[in-house]
């Protein structure tokens, strides 16, 4: 066993956690997905195939802007997809991510979630890599495959330094970072709770603009409403500063859940201008149902997307909210 000493609760090793995903968690999405797990990570080729116009289904992200200026009107990049994929895991493991009020932690969710990815995809051919940020970008694994590469990972997320001094989390500097690494077209999951310093949604949309990125979305439902449990010392995991509240105070229960709502309302509206898609995982949810729900949002937009020239057909647009309850 591997001991997480911020969330103080044993996390298990790599190899046993593995186990039990490929168990309890793999084998069910390979039957679900009858095969076509590639609607998780859309695999748009690496090689440029041809230029054409751009039509309304199109991704703004393939206009060709030297071509358009020449011939004064839109054309987009079509690239022959590759048949071995390579995704790349940012995974955001600042204190706030140690927070979870029901038996999992948002680190452990994110830890199943990228053991669970980076298997189906290695065990298809693939290769994954990844960028780990606690207060900076210090460690950088190469994209690699085969299962004990998986482990690797896994095992170098359990093993986080830990984060004993206060300080603002800014995903910026995670999301530059990956930039500079990622020099060929690959699947990017941006993994985190995006309790961040602002301006994180720029850096995310130049990042959509070179790769298929996908949002992450980690959050407790705590995180949320308060429930009426009397006094409640609260300790914000970024500064450090704590906090003896009344959760009896309906006022203060309203003043929060506005809060939470404000923060929540921000961090979509950034998603959204970023132009990624977007999979919620909460601490008290089933990792499967919520992949197989993006999953089936994806093949959505799939078939929208092939459905070009059609008249009255709508755009599903980029962010893809797979929350239950929360609209497309």
């Amino acid at each position: 066993m591997t001991t997480d000493t911020r969330g103080g609760a044993a996390l298990p090793s790599a190899e046993a956690l593995l186990k039990r995903l490929e168990w309890t968690v793999i084998r069910r999405l390979d039957g679900l997905l009858q095969g076509d797990y590639r609607t998780l990570w859309r695999g748009a080729g690496l090689d440029l195939a041809d230029l054409r116009e751009y039509q309304h289904h199109d991704d703004v992200r393939h206009i060709d802007w030297n071509v358009t200026a020449r011939l004064q009107q839109p054309y987009v990049r079509q690239f022959t997809e590759d048949r071995e994929l390579t995704a790349w895991f940012l995974v955001d493991l600042s204190a706030s991510v140690d927070f979870g009020s029901n038996k999992l932690t948002k680190r452990s969710v994110a830890r199943e979630f990228v053991g669970v990815l980076a298997r189906l995809l290695t065990r298809h051919g693939n290769r994954v890599g990844a960028l780990l940020y606690g207060t900076e970008v210090d460690t950088v694994l190469p994209a690699g495959s085969g299962r004990k590469h998986v482990l690797n990972l896994l095992q170098r997320m359990a093993q986080r330094p830990e984060q004993t001094a206060p300080g603002t989390t800014d995903l910026r500097d995670l999301l530059v970072a990956a930039l500079g690494v990622l020099k060929r077209r690959s699947s990017v999951f941006v993994i985190s709770d995006f309790i961040s310093a602002p301006g994180w949604d720029h850096a995310l949309a130049r990042l959509a603009m070179r790769h298929d990125v996908t949002a992450v979305r980690l959050f407790d439902p705590l995180e949320m409403e308060l429930p009426d449990i009397g006094l409640v010392t609260m300790r914000d995991a970024e500064s450090g500063e704590q906090l003896v509240v009344d959760t009896h105070d309906r006022g203060f229960r309203a003043r929060f859940a506005q809060a939470a709502q404000r923060r929540e309302t921000a961090l979509l509206d950034g998603l959204t201008r970023a132009g990624v898609d977007t999979l919620e995982l909460a601490t008290d949810a089933e990792l499967t149902n919520a992949i197989l729900r993006f999953a089936d949002l994806r093949k959505q937009r799939s078939r929208l997307a092939n459905w070009s020239g059609r008249p009255g057909r709508a755009n599903m647009g980029a962010h893809l909210a797979t929350r239950p309850g929360v609209a497309a």
